[in-house]
C-alpha cells in the first residue's frame, strides 16, 4: 500500500492528485502546521530527516521531494497515461516543466513570502523601520519584477498549447500547479492573465483534483 505523509496547505496536495489521477489506493498520514510559526511539525522528521511533505512510502522505497516523486509514480505506474512518448518534441516539454516548477518558478515566489512578512515580523521597535525598509526594496527592485516576468512567461506559453506539455494534460500540469495556485494566491495572477485562469479552472475542474481535496482536506496556498 502506497502511504503519502501530507501536510495541509502544501506540496504534497499534488502527490495526492497524481495518486487520485492514476487510480491508485493509497492512505494518508496527516500533519498541521504550527498555528503561529506555519512550519511543519517535527514528527515528520521521523519520516526524512528534513521533516518536509511530501513524503511517499511505497513498499521499501521512501521518497521526498515532489518532482522525483512525481517521476517514480508515473514511470512506475503510469507512463502510457501522464507522460508524452519518448523522443517527442512533447517528452522535451514535460520534462522541462518538472524541474522548472522548483527550480525557477519556486524561488522568487519563496522570497515574497519570506520578505513580506518581514515586513509585519515582531522585531524590536529601533530594528523594524529598517527592516521594514530592506523588505520593501528587495520586494519592489528584485523579487516583484521576477514574478511578473515568471507570470508573463507562462501566459505566453499558456498561448501556444492547451497543457504545459503540449495539447495533453499530463503529470508535468500537476507539477506546475502549487507554484501557478501561489502566483494567484498572492496576487501576481489575476484577470489580466486569461490563459492562466483558464489553465487554472481547467485543473480545478478535474475529477481526481476535486477527490485529492476530499481526501487530503481543504488546500488554500500560504500567503
Amino acid at each position: 500500500m502506497i502511504t503519502v505523509h501530507h501536510l495541509d496547505n502544501s506540496r504534497s496536495q499534488r502527490i495526492l492528485w497524481l495518486l487520485e489521477e492514476l487510480g491508485l489506493a493509497y492512505e494518508i498520514v496527516q500533519y498541521r502546521r504550527d498555528p503561529k510559526t506555519l512550519l511543519a511539525p517535527a514528527s515528520l522528521r521521523a519520516i526524512h530527516p528534513l521533516g518536509k511533505a511530501p513524503v511517499l512510502v511505497d513498499g521499501e522505497n521512501t521518497l521526498a521531494e515532489s518532482g522525483a516523486i512525481i517521476e517514480y509514480l508515473v514511470d512506475r505506474y503510469g507512463e502510457a497515461t501522464l507522460k508524452p512518448q519518448a523522443d517527442s518534441a512533447a517528452r522535451l516539454r514535460y520534462t522541462y516543466w518538472l524541474h522548472y516548477a522548483e527550480g525557477s518558478a519556486m524561488p522568487p515566489l519563496l522570497l515574497n513570502l519570506v520578505f513580506s512578512r518581514m515586513r509585519s515580523a515582531p522585531m524590536p521597535f529601533f530594528v523594524k523601520p529598517v527592516a521594514k525598509a530592506l523588505a520593501g526594496k528587495v520586494l519592489s527592485q528584485f523579487v516583484e519584477p521576477q514574478l511578473r516576468q515568471h507570470r508573463d512567461y507562462l501566459e505566453g506559453e499558456m498561448s501556444r498549447h492547451a497543457w504545459f506539455a503540449g495539447e495533453a494534460f499530463s503529470a508535468a500540469d500537476i507539477q506546475m500547479s502549487f507554484p501557478i495556485e501561489a502566483m494567484k494566491a498572492r496576487g501576481v495572477i489575476d484577470a489580466g492573465q486569461p490563459r492562466l485562469i483558464d489553465w487554472l479552472a481547467r485543473i480545478h475542474a478535474r475529477p481526481a483534483y476535486q477527490r485529492a481535496l476530499e481526501r487530503g482536506g481543504p488546500f488554500d496556498v500560504l500567503r
